[in-house]
């Protein structure tokens, strides 16, 4: 397959590009899409080639937008609407959650919800504690909603097309930490299915699994390991919910350690539920407990000590270190 190198961010905006021209129904909407072309440059240009009819700039108000968002989806429309920072998705949960999620059951199946909720997590950029959290395990409590958080531009590319395209709703949760990394994308026509684990790193000693930007911390450990003689295998769930739990299973048979890593804290955390799969799931196979490595249970500082409170590589050798023994 084809592919061409490019950031996380590029690949959102052209995957949005690809799916807005194939289908007049998508829609973008959020705060600051249009001129502004988004707070990182992930809709830079769309309005330029798509009009106000395909991308529309909002008031600051998450309730509206998400509400427009869920009407035109049940009125036939294939709306993307911007979250720009999840902190701020609580303003909106009563559509997110009351209605997205719940219509299609409530209708009998005569309603579909064709709507991707997009927002942003996370530490990095100095932003402080109300724009800087992570709270993906809101979401994967709902039932009706689909959680995913690509770790990779190509992953970014093939969920958000696999969303865009689902008539259920999905909230695809992105990093600010990952908006500059690059990776291959895939040149045409590519999706990744929900439900679908990826190994990022084969191993034989120590499963990591981790999600969003812990991916690539898990990856930078894996490599210092590798030279103690440690050998990681890293695995990457993609799609929070629905769980792919026969790869994560496997892996942790194979390998006899497993280390769940997440930004958030650990209680009541999507980590604490991958534990959990793992630990039934593995039970026999085990040669150690599973370990979760997450953040600290507070809110997040100013500055550049915001990353002392979320697992950092470093944090992640130690936890290897102390299953390895």
């Amino acid at each position: 397959m084809e592919t061409k190198r490019m950031t996380y961010c590029d690949a959102l905006r052209l995957t949005t590009a690809e799916e807005m021209r194939r289908d007049k129904n998508v829609y973008l909407i959020g705060e600051d899409v249009g001129r502004w072309g988004n707070l990182f440059g992930a809709s830079k240009g769309l309005l330029q080639e798509f009009g106000p009819e395909q991308v529309k700039d909002c008031p600051i108000s998450e309730a509206a937008l998400a509400g427009c968002a869920v009407g035109s989806a049940m009125m036939g429309m294939r709306p993307i609407a911007e979250i720009m920072y999840i902190d701020f998705i609580s303003i909106s949960m009563d559509q997110i959650i009351n209605h997205a999620a719940k219509y299609h059951q409530i209708s009998g199946g005569k309603v579909r919800m064709p709507v991707v909720f997009r927002t942003e997590q996370g530490v990095g950029m100095r932003n402080s504690s109300q724009h800087s959290a992570c709270y993906e395990n809101w979401f994967t409590a709902v039932p009706g909603l689909v959680v995913v958080a690509p770790s990779t531009p190509a992953d970014m590319k093939g969920l958000l097309t696999t969303a865009v395209r689902s008539d259920n709703p999905v909230v695809l949760i992105e990093h600010k930490m990952l908006y500059f990394t690059k990776g291959e994308v895939p040149v045409g026509e590519y999706t990744v299915p929900f439900g679908v684990a990826d190994v990022k790193r084969e191993g034989k000693d120590l499963t990591i699994i981790a999600t969003s930007w812990m991916v690539v911390n898990a990856l930078k450990a894996a490599e210092e390991l590798e030279k103690e003689g440690i050998s990681c295998e890293v695995v990457d769930p993609r799609t929070l919910w629905p769980l792919d739990r026969e790869t994560l299973v496997n892996s942790a048979r194979k390998t006899g350690r497993c280390m769940v890593v997440g930004e958030a804290p650990a209680e009541g955390s999507v980590a604490a539920d991958i534990a959990s799969v793992v630990a039934e799931g593995a039970f026999s196979e085990l040669k150690k407990p599973v370990k979760k490595v997450c953040g600290m249970r507070t809110g997040i500082p100013y500055g550049k000590i915001e990353r002392e409170v979320v697992p950092s590589p470093g944090w992640i050798v130690e936890a290897a270190r102390e299953l390895m023994k």
